[in-house]
């Protein structure tokens, strides 16, 4: 083609783009002329990209060629992006490619809602998600739906990310679980707390530390696959050494005994091996978790070590009494 007729069909296509681009929603031209064609494409003010389009010697019988930018999305998913557009403009080879894409990136950023998150998507699958467990994404309704297991435990989850997120805490479901119901109450209430630290100040301002809104997705699944639904199944309790939890589920350790206690610190114990635990001297400066050597905390040993330690030592008297009745009766 010659030079002149390059150059009639790209100032043909700029005057196209100059009077149709303002009218379509979400698209804002910053620079429109033959050296380069720069565009803002807009969602939210999360979900925004910036395209610099550059017209090739043999356009438009070669490809338009295609940079983005983004102050909100991820590299890795701008770079992504990139190259979609590139295949995407290869199909319009020989006519107008310019609007076209625009109108592709912006429908593209519509129905990929989940592009906010990219990189954490990524985290999750590369780092916590392993062969047995299952992560689904699905885009329209901007959900992410896992099913993690560890040996004969399970938990389904459901995380809906919002549509102006970071600045909105993921909101989740637990679905599905076979995890005793204090463990999965607290795995739930411990995730929404975690989520709404990452998006809320808090009461007490740290002047030096201005509070800055942190994304809540990869802190909130690292907590609920890697501190708990992959932990738990293996750990012992500190005392006795045995599993906390049944190897079955369907066989849950029934008494009292073995029920299961959390303590402040996350650590789980039998219900009568903490009791015990807490209940035996040394009492000086509280008890303390064997496991982290951090003190134990947990609303049914709330007494004072003062306390403690009075009622172990009735405890012993009425039991050497007790030694002596039997003594005194067998003389």
């Amino acid at each position: 083609m010659a030079t002149e007729d390059r150059d009639s069909v790209i100032a043909k296509e700029l005057e196209d783009i100059q009077s149709r681009v303002p009218s379509i929603d979400g698209l804002k031209l910053i620079a429109c002329v033959p050296m380069l064609v720069q565009a803002s494409i807009t969602k939210n003010e999360f979900k925004q990209v910036t395209a610099n389009i550059q017209f090739p010697p043999r356009y438009p019988h070669e490809p338009i060629m295609i940079q983005m930018k983004s102050r909100r999305l991820e590299q890795k998913f701008t770079d992504k992006l990139e190259k979609i557009c590139e295949d995407e403009a290869k199909k319009w080879i020989g006519a107008r490619q310019v609007l076209v894409i625009l109108k592709f990136i912006r429908t593209f950023l519509e129905e990929n809602s989940l592009c906010v998150c990219s990189e954490e998507i990524v985290y999750i699958k590369r780092e916590l998600i392993k062969d047995s467990d299952e992560i689904k994404l699905k885009q329209k309704t901007s959900q992410i739906f896992l099913k993690i297991n560890q040996n004969n435990y399970f938990m389904n989850l459901t995380v809906e990310v919002p549509d102006i997120y970071p600045k909105q805490q993921i909101k989740i479901e637990l679905t599905e679980t076979n995890f005793p119901d204090l463990l999965r109450v607290n795995f739930i209430a411990q995730a929404k707390e975690l989520a709404r630290q990452c998006v809320t100040p808090p009461l007490l301002k740290n002047t030096n530390q201005p509070f800055e809104v942190k994304p809540s997705l990869k802190v909130v699944c690292n907590y609920l696959i890697k501190d708990c639904v992959k932990r738990y199944p293996l750990e012992n309790c500190p005392i006795c050494k045995s599993f906390v939890l049944a190897e079955d589920p369907k066989n849950e350790l029934k008494g009292r005994k073995n029920q299961i206690e959390r303590v402040y610190c996350g650590h789980l114990f039998h219900n009568g091996c903490l009791d015990k635990y807490m209940k035996t001297p040394p009492f000086v400066g509280g008890k303390k978790c064997p496991a982290c050597d951090k003190k134990i905390y947990h609303e049914k040993w709330r007494v004072s070590a003062e306390v403690m330690e009075n009622r172990w030592a009735h405890k012993q008297a009425k039991q050497r009494e007790l030694e002596e009745v039997k003594d005194f009766m067998n003389d």
